[in-house]
C-alpha cells in the first residue's frame, strides 16, 4: 500500500476506536473512491448493515451534476431510508477521511433528510 492508504487507514482506526454503533444510535459510515460515494448505516453490536445507499443506485445515477451534488442526494436517500426504519439520531464516521467536499455533503444531505449526528 502507498502511503497516503497507510496514512487514512491509521486515522481510520483512530476513529473507530472512540465511535461504535447501536441499534437505536447507529455509526453512518463513509467510504470514498474517485468517481463514487457510499454510505452504511451499521448497527456493531450485531455487526450488521441496517441500510446502505450509494452514488451506483438507479435513481442517484440517472440525476445529472457534479459528484458533490450527488453525494447531498446519497445522504438525503440514507436519511429517507433511516427514517423508514425508525431511526432519528445516528454517529457519524467520516472513514478517515477529511470533513470537506464530498464527505461533508453526505453530511449536509443526510441531516436535511432529518437524520441528527
Amino acid at each position: 500500500m502507498d502511503a497516503k492508504v497507510l496514512r487514512r487507514q491509521k486515522i481510520r482506526y483512530r476513529i473507530r476506536k472512540k465511535i461504535t454503533g447501536i441499534n437505536q444510535k447507529p455509526r453512518l459510515s463513509v467510504f470514498r473512491s474517485n468517481n463514487d460515494i457510499y454510505v452504511q448505516l451499521i448497527d456493531d453490536d450485531n455487526g450488521k448493515t441496517l441500510a446502505a445507499a450509494s452514488s451506483k443506485d438507479k435513481d442517484i445515477t440517472a440525476q445529472k451534476g457534479t459528484k458533490i451534488e450527488k453525494s447531498k442526494l446519497v445522504g438525503a436517500a440514507i436519511a429517507r431510508k433511516a427514517g423508514e426504519l425508525g431511526i432519528s439520531t445516528a454517529v457519524f464516521d467520516r472513514g478517515g477521511y477529511l470533513f470537506h467536499g464530498r464527505v461533508k455533503a453526505v453530511s449536509d444531505g443526510a441531516r436535511e433528510g432529518g437524520l441528527q449526528f
